[in-house]
């Protein structure tokens, strides 16, 4: 009974040891295994099997990117500025045994490196340069540190200016210069609006003459098309007046054809004319020995005319 009982036991012992004996490796990590403490494998996804005792998992690597925050660093620029900058980086592990056995803690290892890079950088550039210069700043520390780390088995994808903190009185005098920009901007923008405003002022006070300019042309040439269409009116009035005046005189003449009229009527006829041209402006008019003839008849008939009424 007591050879039953170290059976199991050596059953249980010897199936414990087994299944530490296996090990899955989960997805983006990798296992390193060393074997009586040299390096034997590196385990990738999937199901894995060690020798018991003499094998053992040295070192478990996460393959995915990360990120680490590190401290404001105290950095000077060219200028003798001194200024605390932090930066943030983002990293991938390439290479499971470079990591394990490259260098010793890695991440201090890359902080240190990322401080001393950045004050080589911010040591050749000016203060205004380094406010704006973050873009630059970031691709020559991406640049330095992927190199530096590649044998560690790291890669550094990105690396960024988390904040660029400059000494207080630096401060109180960039936000007095913002604060005299920010004015002179607005009064910039406030001398564009009253010079925009004046033109506008002014182009309207100019379209508001040429409007009036303009009606009063077009009212003078109504006014002288009215008048120019009076005139014509009026001059064909009286050529329309002179023309029937003429047209009576022919269809008397044609008359006085028709009735075929001796000489003695022709005669008074022409002294009638003469009465008429005197119209009772002329002070003397010198009558033909004819017409006197006629004239010195017509006051005979008229005389016995009055004779004979009488009776």
């Amino acid at each position: 009974m007591f050879t039953g009982a170290i059976f199991i036991i050596l059953a249980v012992v010897v199936l414990a040891v087994l299944i530490s004996c296996i090990r899955i490796v989960p997805q983006a990590n990798s296992y390193v295994v060393e074997r009586l403490g040299t390096y034997q494998d590196t385990w990738n996804v999937g199901l894995h099997f060690k020798v018991p005792i003499i094998d053992r998992v040295a070192k478990k690597v996460l393959l995915k990117e990360q990120v680490v925050d590190f401290q404001p660093q105290p950095v000077i620029t060219k200028d003798n500025v001194t200024m605390r900058i932090d930066t943030v980086v983002f990293y991938q592990i390439t290479d499971p045994k470079l990591f394990a056995y490259g260098v010793e803690h890695p991440i201090m290892a890359i902080e240190n490196l990322t401080a001393t890079t950045l004050r080589n950088i911010i040591g050749d550039l000016e203060l205004d340069e380094t406010l704006t210069s973050r873009e630059t700043i970031n691709t020559k520390m991406r640049s330095s540190l992927d190199l530096a780390t590649d044998p560690w088995g790291i890669k550094v994808n990105r690396v960024e200016l988390k904040n660029i903190i400059p000494p207080q009185a630096i401060q109180d005098a960039m936000e007095k210069q913002m604060k005299a920009e920010r004015e002179r901007r607005e009064a910039i923008l406030r001398a564009e609006g009253e010079k925009k405003s004046t033109i506008l002022v002014a182009e309207g006070q100019k379209e508001s003459a040429i409007l009036d300019a303009e009606a009063e042309k077009q009212a003078a040439i109504l006014r002288a098309e009215a008048k120019k269409e009076a005139t014509i009116r009026e001059a064909e009035g009286q050529a329309e007046a002179i023309l029937r005046i003429q047209q009576a005189n022919a269809n008397g003449l044609r008359f006085l054809k028709e009735a075929q009229p001796d000489e003695s009527v022709l005669r008074l006829k022409s002294l009638e004319a003469f009465a008429k041209a005197a119209d009772g402006k002329a002070s003397k008019i010198i009558i033909p020995s004819e017409i006197q003839g006629i004239a010195g008849l017509a006051k005979s008939v008229m005389e016995v005319a009055k004779d004979e009424k009488a009776e």
